[in-house]
């Protein structure tokens, strides 16, 4: 009796032992390759895309398993990039830039050698508020229980932003709490804070359920009227205007607002191989990208490689140049 379970537990930890390993691919002959994608909260749409990647990826790359991690988003992101947590990221383009001159909440971490892969879509800064709040402008939050974002993403950085360009004091004019989108939308249902920022892709899931909550009155608040002081204070190409559509979030009308590209990003170190072959699924798995979230369908050759703040990866550069997109030097 005690040989036999001398064996079944030598065979139990043989086969704990091969999984940890990873089973090799069909004529790999190697251990399978593990990629990590840094996203963000599972209310917004970098989680989503995320996984939609983390799917392609792995469905179509040979010998390599990827995974979606969920996340605070940009700021956190491009740390874990940097200190090896994560292979690909996604960020604001604004936190990229950050990150690579080691500016404002980089300054502290140090630069991060960041490089982009796809320019993928933009994020809208929605402005939300209780109908019952009495806030129609920014000015309108003085005094307010506002959510800026979660501790660590790229909604806290803009949301303190646009307040400080209306003004605004994010540390003494309002009452700033800290939560992810899907936090935030709970306490709006809850009656806890008047109104929260959000700079995510359309539609965003959580605010989808916000709208549609039976007995909760909402309104959105246009952010774009404070462009021009953002562009003064970070220059023209960073920000810009664009609208949230009309019927997007049952709304009668379109929302004008500040908005900002995100970009997939890699670390420097990623092989120029690598590199190519993911940007390549990108494009070539598109279809099936959208099929998982709608904001998938926008991304093309030419929106790819326009916008970014940060150099491109080697490896992305060749694909794009395979592809007869890419013009630069």
């Amino acid at each position: 009796m005690r040989t036999l379970r001398f064996v079944a537990a030598f065979a139990l930890v043989a086969a704990v032992a091969f999984a940890a390993c990873g089973s090799p691919s069909i004529g790999s002959g190697g251990p399978k390759r593990r990629l990590s994608i840094a996203t963000g909260g599972t209310g917004g749409v970098f989680y989503p895309y995320g996984g939609g990647i983390a799917k392609v990826i792995t469905e179509h790359l040979p010998n390599t398993e990827a995974t979606a991690e969920v996340t605070a988003a940009s700021v956190d992101n491009l740390k874990f990039l940097k200190q090896g947590a994560s292979d690909l990221a996604f960020t604001m383009a604004d936190m990229a830039q950050d990150a690579v001159t080691g500016r404002d909440v980089f300054s502290d971490f140090g630069t991060v050698p960041v490089r982009a892969l796809a320019v993928l879509y933009s994020s809208y800064s929605h402005l939300v508020a209780r109908a019952d709040a009495g806030i129609s402008t920014i000015a309108d939050l003085r005094g307010r229980v506002v959510s800026t974002g979660a501790a660590g993403s790229g909604t806290t950085v803009i949301a303190r932003r646009i307040l400080l360009a209306a003004g605004l004091d994010p540390s003494r004019d309002i009452r700033e709490q800290s939560l992810g989108v899907a936090q935030s939308v709970d306490a709006i249902k809850d009656g806890k804070i008047d109104a929260f920022f959000w700079n995510g892709g359309l539609p965003t899931a959580s605010i989808l359920d916000l709208v549609n909550t039976p007995g909760v009155k909402t309104n959105f608040i246009a952010t774009d009227t404070q462009l021009p002081r953002l562009e003064q204070m970070f220059g023209p190409s960073l920000y810009f205007r664009d609208t949230i559509p009309r019927a997007t979030y049952n709304n009668d009308a379109e929302i004008a607002v500040v908005a900002v590209n995100n970009l997939l990003v890699a670390s420097l170190e990623m092989s120029e191989a690598l590199a190519h072959d993911i940007t390549q699924v990108l494009f070539d798995q598109q279809a099936e990208l959208a099929a998982i979230h709608p904001q998938a369908k926008t991304l093309s050759l030419k929106t790819a490689i326009a916008g970014s703040p940060v150099p491109f990866h080697p490896g992305a550069i060749r694909f794009y140049r395979e592809r007869n997109a890419w013009t630069a030097p």
